[in-house]
């Protein structure tokens, strides 16, 4: 038997029904002319600050959907569903003609940067201190590329160290390509995102000709994730070890820490006295950092990520490259679930030589070559010095799965996760079935090749097929009250203050703060 079989044997069906897995969706609210929306976050959503499962991301105009942890997967969707449905009966009453979820990672109809706004928290310093964050984010990427929107999938297995869920993060790694090849969605964008900005995209030509409404690579999965989407040549410097906690740590201590130059001259604040940014550090806080995978702990109250880390180790993993699947009403499938469960669990159970700094730029380059060329006939990625058809290396990854998606079935009963990996498998041998593909074949065929056209269609399909779903009394109530409580707990947060905002900032900065 090999060692990948004596490890799943090992797994009890305790332990593979006690895997938990929670979902952070995020998503644009739009107008019905597919014009992003300026409004202020909704009253009735309650308190961006505060509210523990609607919030808003980088911009106010910037919804963020969170589920609990679930130990089942039909658990993790009614509950994102519910977030939807209450979501949408709230925007459907804003302004005249309500408003929409953009169903795209790529963004609608921007206005010119400097008027996306930025998220807003109230009047407390932990609040000041998060709108501070995101304009030192507009200073130095810029605010279109932080409308861009995805789902983050967290997932955690009982009995896991820190070393283990690092095993896991450097095999995720090395085999991300896999997951940006079946579920990438995002293809094409409007032309309004890269205006002004050097690209390599096309016009996605229409019949009946005229400006480009949409703008393509022929073969791309996910622009999301290639070099329009989230990157940052300044965090390219960083070299940060996937090898265990310590050096992790390390390296995000250093970016958090070392002043840097380019953001030394943009400046703590402005002349006026307004603030620029936290810090002048490579990162301002620990969520600057991208990665298409991060090591989490769940934080105490004041407390900053990088210390809960070090004192408590590794909770869980958050999968972080998931495009919005635009033709799913909440963004995200059962099966494509179920297969994440199953690709995690391959990467936590096969073996995990330590990465090297060679390895991890091998590593990002192809992932660009996936993002933006993973449909084209033939596409080679390295590995291990060689050039490895991708189909081929996929196939052999997801082949590996199949006793890891048996032993997820016979822990939860019936054949589940058996149909996500075989369907996985069918998409892989079959390009066109991608989602990708699909978007590119329904632009052309049925949008005349307009982006915002497409995106719109399918924005306003998924809120009448949420709106048209059953929905209780008792619900509407207890997502009011949920509203009502994070409002007055915001309240609460700004009568404690007792520090000015410098203070408090100072504090929260600190070196001594990251343990």
């Amino acid at each position: 038997m090999s060692t990948l079989h004596q490890r799943i044997a090992a797994l009890s069906a305790d332990r593979l029904t006690g895997m938990r897995r929670g979902i952070e969706k995020e998503g644009l609210r739009v107008l019905p002319t597919g014009q992003l929306a300026l409004t202020p976050h909704p009253v009735a959503l309650g308190s961006a600050l505060t509210h523990t499962s609607i919030t808003t991301d980088y911009s106010e105009s910037q919804l963020e959907l969170i589920t609990g942890a679930h130990r089942t997967v039909q658990q993790c969707l009614d509950e994102l569903t519910e977030l939807h449905q209450f979501t949408h009966r709230v925007l459907s009453q804003q302004q005249p003609g309500g408003e929409l979820m953009w169903a795209s990672s790529m963004p609608c109809q921007l206005p010119p940067d400097e008027t996306i706004p930025l998220g807003r928290y109230g009047g407390s310093n932990a609040g000041r201190a998060k709108s501070v964050y995101r304009m030192g984010l507009g200073h130095r990427y810029g605010r279109r590329m932080q409308t861009i929107s995805g789902i983050h999938y967290n997932w955690s297995l009982p009995g896991v160290g820190s070393d283990e869920y690092f095993a896991l993060i450097r095999n995720f790694r090395r085999n991300a390509f896999v997951l940006l090849f079946l579920f990438g969605a995002s293809p094409a964008l409007c032309p309004c995102f890269v205006q002004g900005r050097q690209h390599s995209l096309q016009p996605l030509e229409s019949a009946g000709g005229g400006a480009a409404r949409a703008l393509y690579l022929p073969h791309a999965t996910s622009l999301r994730m290639g070099r329009l989407g989230y990157q940052s040549d300044a965090q390219a410097s960083l070299r940060v070890s996937y090898n265990g906690l310590q050096g992790y740590a390390d390296s995000l201590h250093e970016a958090l820490t070392k002043p840097y130059p380019a953001y030394e001259a943009i400046g703590l604040r402005s002349l006026g006295g307004d603030y620029n940014q936290l810090g002048t550090s490579l990162l301002q806080i620990e969520n600057e950092f991208y990665g298409t995978i991060r090591p989490k702990r769940t934080v105490h109250s004041g407390e900053r990520p990088l210390h809960a880390l070090r004192e408590r180790g590794v909770e869980y993993v958050e999968v972080r490259l998931m495009d919005l699947d635009p033709f799913v009403p909440v963004g995200i499938t059962a099966q494509t679930m179920r297969l994440l469960d199953v690709f995690l669990l391959h990467c936590l159970l096969t073996d995990s030589p330590p990465d090297t700094p060679e390895e991890i730029a091998v590593l990002k380059n192809n992932q660009q070559l996936t993002a933006e060329r993973g449909r084209e006939p033939g596409l080679t990625l390295s590995r291990n010095g060689a050039q490895v058809p991708l189909v081929e290396w996929g196939d052999q990854v997801l082949a590996e799965c199949e006793p890891i998606a048996q032993a997820l079935d016979a822990a939860h009963g019936g054949g589940d996760y058996a149909q996500a990996l075989a369907a996985a498998r069918a998409t892989l041998a079959s390009p066109e079935a991608t989602p990708s593909a699909h978007v590119l074949s329904e632009l052309v065929q049925q949008h005349e090749s307009d982006f915002t056209a497409f995106a719109l269609d399918h924005s306003r399909t998924s809120r009448d097929v949420l709106l048209a779903q059953p929905w209780t009394e008792a619900q509407q109530q207890r997502y009011l009250a949920l509203a009502e409580q994070s409002l007055a707990d915001q309240r609460a947060i700004e009568a404690a203050d007792n520090l000015s905002f410098e203070d408090w900032r100072e504090r929260f900065m600190a070196v001594e703060q990251l343990g």
